[in-house]
């Protein structure tokens, strides 16, 4: 696509809340990591859907959404998949096939596993609960995400999961500020890693966005 041509093409992503909804965080993180010129679509706070979703109550997410040049895409990897498609040189993807492979598998798994830790550690990036409990359950699921951590910084030399960006660094950015809000002690490498992915710059913004963002669901007020 030419500049001229890529210009005139109409792009947004519809989110949820930036405080609480990791979900639109991946697919946010993987727009900027893309290079994409988008413009936010906020769902409101009261849509049953939004609410659904960030209660934990909803089998299927339908945000975040990306609208680009005609072509709607919701769930995660499938935006991540499709920017990748339309961005190659974004590098979503190792070039490497076998590292490709393994990309995909650990943001498989990040996709569709570790129910207990989203549902004892909720995303919630204004709190901050130092010596929180953590429960045998999650911290099984922690235990499984520092392990891949640990693998892949070793395996590909960081300082990224896979050397440089990709989509597996933007499907684990929200455990990394689940880590920082619960008070999650780590080892020196995963402990290094979180504190990279939260140093950001698009990840200094949307932290700053959700600090400011005001409350509005009553129900993830709660005390833990």
């Amino acid at each position: 696509m030419t500049p001229m041509a890529e210009a005139s093409v109409t792009t947004s992503l519809t989110i949820s809340s930036k405080n609480y909804s990791s979900w639109a965080l991946r697919g946010w993180l993987l727009c900027k990591m893309a290079g994409l010129d988008f413009e936010e679509r906020i769902m409101p706070s009261d849509d049953p859907s939004t609410r659904a979703e960030l209660l934990l109550l909803s089998p299927s997410f339908l945000v975040p959404c990306l609208d680009h040049d005609g072509v709607t895409v919701w769930d995660t990897l499938a935006i991540a998949e499709y920017l990748n498609e339309i961005r190659p040189e974004a590098g979503l993807l190792p070039a490497d096939r076998a590292a490709r492979a393994h990309c995909r598998a650990i943001s498989g798994e990040m996709h569709s596993g570790f129910s207990n830790l989203r549902s004892a550690l909720p995303m919630n990036l204004k709190a901050h609960y130092p010596g929180f409990k953590i429960w045998a359950g999650a911290q099984g699921d922690i235990d499984r995400i520092t392990t891949v951590w640990r693998d892949c910084l070793a395996r590909y030399a960081g300082p990224y999961l896979f050397g440089t960006l990709t989509m597996a660094d933007a499907m684990y950015a929200p455990v990394c500020t689940r880590f920082r809000t619960y008070d999650v002690k780590l080892d020196a490498p995963c402990a290094a890693y979180s504190e990279r992915i939260l140093s950001l710059p698009a990840m200094r913004e949307w932290i700053m966005a959700a600090q400011a963002e005001p409350e509005e669901i009553e129900e993830l007020d709660v005390e833990f």
